[in-house]
């Protein structure tokens, strides 16, 4: 009750310009992929081992559901709305970017670390403990995987006032320009240049960014108009994926030839074309209903801890499941491909949500850290952050304690620490 009385308290004091839908879709855009990778995670008994299994693998039907629970394209599409906010506002006050950059960083990066350092320990501890490294190498990697998210969203910031610029100049141009790149990686993926493929990572997101600042600008301001931008996506999801050569899933499938997410392909920026349009289209209705008090205390009191929520969401299910495992296997005897299996789905939902909730007291005081007053050079930071996101990118595809090579875990577990010490983001508060 107190956590939610301060929400309302910073609730009610919401200036009347402030488009609540962008803190909205934020917050239901992560709720969204926690439930997604809940529900995706199956693990289950195999000759009295655990096994750590994945609904795309084991039903195919999961893979259609990817489509609504793959909504990283909404957060990019915030983040465009934001950064053109807060950019645009940096730029009018003459605030420099290495002060602008400081504070997006330090509320996107600085909760990371402690998750990183537990893992530190934990994979270690789980191979002295007898376990088998393929399974603590799979446990790290469900635990850590979400952090791919903050490598390319972190670069994708660095570049805010380029791509700002771009905006500003050349309009749906600089929306265009990325999009026909990824068409091409694309292409010479196909062709045998598998490689390149890894190139979409920027081209992709960064076009699915460059939406955010068109919705900020009012450039799509007409239902009508976001109807068909979301039709049209819609349309060129199910060609590229139903007749095309592309997975239906919108998640890596364990053994798939083809993932549209690793490296990104075009079916996600279909998907996120398609949903930008569809949520935009309720905009009205949406807004009209964040005015009430309750909605939007609790997006406020969401947004509050976002970053925890997200990152730690993970780490809490894979706990449970290890302490499950422990306890002779209890609750894990269902076979993922039947009914009963998901009819108990909302129990253990609801045991991972409490288990996350227990944590949080711990781990949330990272994201509310108070900055130090003070900053380093952008130069700094952009280094750092680069150095952060190379290990931050190593973690999330490799994992820790398993069987890839020991110098790729160690500087996957070391650049972050480095690369937050050379971006000045452990500067102490000043007094």
């Amino acid at each position: 009750m107190k956590l939610w009385s301060r929400a309302a308290d910073v609730a009610a004091r919401t200036p009347a310009a402030r488009n609540r839908l962008v803190d909205f879709l934020r917050a239901a855009s992560i709720l969204a992929v926690i439930s997604g990778h809940w529900m995706l995670t199956a693990p289950y008994l195999v000759g009295g081992e655990v096994v750590l299994g994945n609904m795309l693998e084991l039903a195919d039907f999961t893979r259609w559901l990817s489509w609504a629970f793959q909504v990283m394209p909404v957060f990019f599409l915030v983040g465009g709305y934001a950064n053109a906010a807060s950019w645009g506002a940096a730029l009018r006050d003459g605030k420099p970017f290495a002060a602008w950059l400081d504070s997006r960083l330090r509320r996107l990066l600085l909760p990371v670390l402690p998750l990183i350092a537990l893992w530190v320990v934990l994979a270690p501890v789980g191979r002295a403990l007898g376990l088998d490294p393929s399974l603590v190498e799979g446990a790290s990697r469900i635990a850590l995987v979400p952090i791919w998210f903050l490598a390319i969203y972190s670069v994708i910031i660095l570049f805010v006032p380029l791509t700002y610029r771009w905006w500003e100049r050349y309009g749906f141009w600089s929306f265009i320009l990325p999009a026909g790149l990824a068409t091409l990686d694309d292409a010479l993926f196909f062709a045998g240049f598998a490689a390149l493929g890894w190139l979409n990572y920027l081209f992709i997101w960064i076009a699915v960014h460059q939406l955010g600042y068109a919705w900020m600008d009012g450039r799509i301001s007409s239902r009508p108009a976001r109807m068909a931008w979301g039709v049209a996506g819609l349309g060129a999801l199910v060609g590229l994926t139903v007749a095309g050569p592309y997975p239906i899933a919108m998640i890596s499938v364990p053994g798939g030839e083809i993932s549209n997410t690793l490296p990104p392909k075009l079916p996600l920026l279909a998907l996120a074309i398609a949903q930008a349009g569809l949520v935009l289209a309720a905009e009205s209705p949406l807004r009209r209903w964040l005015s009430r008090p309750t909605p939007w205390t609790a997006a406020v009191l969401l947004n509050g801890m976002i970053m925890t929520i997200y990152l730690w969401h993970s780490t809490a299910m894979v706990l449970i499941i290890a302490l499950a495992g422990r306890m002779g296997g209890i609750g894990l005897g269902v076979d993922p491909a039947t009914g009963a299996w998901w009819a108990v789905r909302p129990i253990w939902l609801g045991i991972y949500a409490v288990a996350l909730a227990t944590m949080m007291p711990l781990v949330a005081r990272f994201e509310r850290m108070p900055g130090p007053g003070r900053h380093a050079s952008a130069l700094r930071q952009v280094a750092g952050a680069l150095a952060m996101c190379v290990g931050l990118a190593l973690l999330s595809y490799a994992g820790l304690g398993g069987a890839t090579p020991l110098p790729v875990q160690v500087v996957g577990a070391v650049t972050p620490l480095a690369g937050a010490l050379i971006a000045g983001l452990l500067l102490t508060p000043s007094k």
